[in-house]
């Protein structure tokens, strides 16, 4: 048992001073993560684009990226407080279309009316102009809440999602 002891004991603390290696920073993080209070200042902004036909048509309220001249497209919002979890009725959020080297800025407007509680979020409409050339147009939205927070969403890099005006 000596032989075996002398060989497994340098295994044994080589072993747990390579734990202890590995975990004291995951725990250091973890405890400066503890000691850091959370980032209340910038509001996390979301939504979905979809087409913004009138009520009762059956396109209307349909995801869609692909729209063609003189078709309605509709940017539907949030902004949550990230403390809170909660949206602010009063947050003033802008969608920033770019096409043909130029930017529309459009305001949205709340959704949500006593009739329709439900409807928690924001919506502007820019119906794609005749002068709109073909291919991918970029936005970006931002957000800014009463308190002075803000945010910001830009959708994802990938060129088969991005809003695209076709023939």
């Amino acid at each position: 048992m000596g032989v075996a002891s002398t060989i497994v004991r340098p295994f044994y603390n080589c072993f747990a001073l390579a734990v202890l290696v590995a975990v004291a920073p995951l725990a250091a993080t973890s405890f400066l993560a503890a000691q850091t209070p959370l980032s209340g200042d910038r509001l996390i902004v979301y939504g979905d684009v979809v087409y913004f036909y009138p009520p009762g048509d059956t396109r209307n309220c349909i995801l869609n990226n692909r729209f063609k001249r003189g078709e309605p497209v509709g940017f539907r919002m949030t902004a949550i407080n990230p403390v809170t979890g909660k949206r602010d009725r009063a947050t003033q959020l802008v969608v920033h279309v770019t096409y043909n080297g130029k930017t529309a800025d459009l305001p949205m407007r709340d959704r949500q009316t006593a009739q329709q509680p439900e409807r928690e979020f924001f919506v502007a409409k820019w119906i794609v102009p005749n002068d709109a050339t073909t291919g991918i147009v970029r936005y970006t939205v931002t957000a800014k809440d009463p308190q002075g927070r803000t945010g910001e969403f830009k959708p994802f890099e990938v060129q088969a999602s991005q809003i695209t005006i076709v023939e």
